[in-house]
């Protein structure tokens, strides 16, 4: 069962933080090429060494996720979404590469009823009384 997506609700982000640690030397040449110009600040040398990267295994990426059978992208699922499958009788199992956005106006126990299972390679929003409800369905 695909849902449609829904708009509005929560705020859907550019990026994800993370934090990452590096050796002062590392540090020091990633300074280094900064203070040279070729990167605007540490975070362009780090956003275009790992674009790089994920560039190398791009086919290996793909391959993976057509054997999985992941969908890619950002995956919104609203009230009234997860209201249409439970109707239906039905049950989702989410599999996203991407961002999966539970909107706010899903309940712990809509969220129970409709997904039964849940996997995401990369970023995850809902309420944190949804995320709590689905952590054991969590993948």
């Amino acid at each position: 069962m695909t849902a449609k997506l829904a708009t509005g609700g929560l705020k859907t982000p550019e990026s994800e933080k993370i934090t990452i640690n590096l050796g002062p030397v590392d540090l020091g040449q990633i300074d280094l090429l900064v203070a040279e110009g070729f990167y605007a600040n540490r975070t362009d040398f780090i956003r275009t060494a790992i674009r790089n990267q994920l560039g190398r295994h791009e086919e290996q990426m793909r391959a993976s996720v057509a054997r999985r059978d992941i969908e890619m992208g950002i995956r919104r699922y609203s009230r009234a979404d997860l209201e249409r499958v439970v109707a239906g009788g039905e049950v989702l199992a989410v599999e996203v590469l991407g961002l999966v956005v539970i909107e706010n106006d899903v309940s712990p126990e809509l969220a129970l009823e409709a997904i039964a299972s849940i996997q995401v390679l990369g970023a995850f929003q809902a309420s944190p009384e949804v995320k709590v409800a689905l952590k054991p369905r969590t993948i």
